[in-house]
């Protein structure tokens, strides 16, 4: 019997792909997880089960969190990556380092077919194919959801004369959670006027009073939280449990998605809305106008690449070495105040502070030049375009 291994997540789409690779394909089913940060031991064991008793040859757990955040996060910080101004791609990284891990354990079990449960509409069918395509060339691709164009009431139907039950409540929202955020896709967020209620959100708001947070980082990465030291991925994961009761991070996103139709998304990111703009406003202070520029540039392509899958494009590589390059001195501390629904940042502290008085207060006077010099500098600066003004002026008039 030939071997397929599904990228498995104990939901609806997964839970059909299982029974139907094993039953309608006649596939041994070897079913594989891949945690970014989004489960807890607990769910990982529950789905486990769930696995075995919808009739997997094996299951197996990847804990992928580690290498998520080394590989891919940890750019996104740099880069202060938020694509279209607002979404963290929470879900967009998270796709590619689990497409990864999977075209790794196919290679390892030595399996012929690769499956997911992607649908024929989104971004993460377009991902998932290209990296197994870049990956795993040889090894068949089968995607139940998108070729049978199923509806999620057509895969509850016929989970349920297989013997098994799944909620149609449960159905109504998809939800995807990892360390980079928390998805949330339902009705509303088919429209374009619609927004998710209350009770739609993973996490309801509990915090009513303000709060305030002192964030460190050292050469870019995120290394404590009120003074108390913590690898990065701890760090992230603390801020999230403190923030995400407030409310703070919610948005829908509407994107572009790969395959040219524009999509909404709702998004719970209480933790990397708040790394990103501290991490921002700690750059303000410490790179130079050109380095803010050119890493604008490069970050936006970078976010706008991972996005569509493409992480394993060399050109990241190079990218990445850059955004390294420029957080030699981006090191200091953040303080940062934290309301229900919002938040904002207070200041920073820096040994690399570039506002120093010791060089003059803007608006105010300076200690490094005379009024003299600047007024040479300001004609010498204008001066081509003085003269094309000259030369085109009566013509262009």
């Amino acid at each position: 019997m030939k071997k397929v291994v599904l990228a498995f997540s104990g939901g609806l789409d997964t839970s059909f792909c299982c029974i139907y690779l094993a039953q309608d394909r006649g596939l041994e089913v070897h079913s594989v997880i891949v945690n970014t940060g989004g489960f807890s031991d607990e769910e990982l064991q529950e789905i486990e089960k769930r696995a075995y008793a919808l009739g997997v040859k094996s299951h197996a757990v990847v804990d992928e969190t580690e290498g998520y955040y080394d590989d891919c996060i940890k750019y996104l910080i740099f880069g202060n990556v938020l694509k279209n101004a607002t979404y963290p791609l929470s879900v967009s990284a998270e796709r590619v380092s689990q497409a990864t891990a999977i075209a790794n354990y196919v290679k390892k079990i030595g399996a012929d077919y690769v499956a997911h449960g992607s649908t024929g509409a989104g971004n993460d069918q377009v991902r998932f194919d290209m990296i197994f395509n870049i990956l795993i060339p040889g090894v068949e691709i089968i995607t139940p959801i998108r070729d049978l164009k199923l509806s999620r009431e057509a895969e509850i139907e016929y989970l349920a004369q297989h013997g098994v039950e799944y909620s149609a409540e449960k159905a109504r929202y998809s939800i995807n959670k990892g360390l980079w955020g928390t998805s949330v896709g339902g009705k509303e967020t088919l429209t374009s006027h619609e927004t998710l209620p209350e009770s739609a959100w993973p996490t309801q708001v509990t915090e009513t009073e303000s709060r305030k947070v002192e964030l460190t980082f050292e050469k870019g990465e995120l290394v404590a939280i009120d003074g108390e030291k913590l690898a990065p991925v701890r760090a992230i994961q603390k801020l999230q449990a403190i923030a995400q009761p407030f409310g703070i991070g919610r948005d829908i996103h509407v994107g572009d998605t790969i395959i040219g139709i524009k999509g909404r998304v709702g998004f719970e990111a209480a933790g990397p809305i708040i790394i990103i703009k501290a991490h921002h406003t700690l750059e303000k202070h410490t790179l130079t106008k050109w380095q803010l520029s050119w890493k604008e540039q490069l970050s936006s392509f970078y976010g706008n690449w991972l996005h569509e899958g493409q992480f394993h494009d060399p050109i990241m590589r190079n990218i990445e070495a850059f955004l390294a390059d420029t957080q030699k001195f981006v090191s200091g501390k953040v303080f940062v105040e934290l309301l229900p629904y919002r938040f904002q940042i207070i200041g920073i502290e820096s040994n690399h502070d570039l506002m120093s008085n010791k060089f003059g207060s803007y608006g105010e006077m300076n200690n490094a030049w005379s009024g003299e010099d600047v007024k040479g500098f300001s004609k010498i600066f204008g001066n081509q375009v003085m003269i094309w003004h000259k030369v085109n002026g009566e013509v262009e008039g």
